[in-house]
């Protein structure tokens, strides 16, 4: 017999998965449904509407995030080391924050892009200080494309492998 949590679980993977695959705008509680071998009323049931399911997979990463934003590291490099073991760990939430990021800097208060837009620009803000010159401004934010693309686009790829080029790509 099957639970309530086993199906929430199995509802969870399948949306993972599939967000994995085809991103979260590609993908409809009727996809999920048909990966879980449920109906789509049974799937809205748990996460109706589907932005439950994406923020019921990113809670873990969030929690991440505040540690990260909260740690001390002593020095930048630390930090951006922190950052890419961050987004490589978390990849799969990275793409779904990717698909709501080219709006974040028009987002609404009290929007998942003002989340967004906020969280972005602390990590902005710990990667090159308080006064950046234009320098470090730059290298800031090709840094945080890098590291958003990066996982993003290398969703096949072996965690350990993306994680290793991004940290020789710091160095360079």
């Amino acid at each position: 017999m099957t639970t309530l949590n086993d199906t929430r679980s199995r509802i969870l993977e399948a949306a993972r998965e599939l967000f994995n695959e085809r991103g979260y705008a590609a993908t409809s509680l009727a996809d999920i449904a048909a990966a879980v071998g449920l109906t789509k009323t049974a799937v809205a049931y748990h996460f109706h509407p589907k932005d439950r399911l994406a923020a019921e997979l990113i809670a873990p990463a969030a929690d991440d995030l505040l540690d990260l934003l909260g740690g001390t590291f002593p020095d930048k490099s630390a930090f951006e080391v922190a950052l890419v073991d961050f987004v490589v760990r978390h990849r799969a939430v990275m793409r779904l924050f990717m698909e709501d990021i080219s709006g974040a800097d028009e987002a609404p208060p009290g929007s998942t892009g003002e989340a967004i837009r906020t969280f972005r620009d602390e990590i902005f803000a710990k990667l090159v200080g308080d006064a950046p010159n234009e320098v470090e401004r730059i290298r800031g934010w090709a840094l945080l494309g890098a590291l958003q693309w990066g996982v993003v686009q290398t969703m096949d790829l072996p965690e350990a492998q993306v994680r290793t080029a991004l940290t020789s790509y710091l160095s360079s």
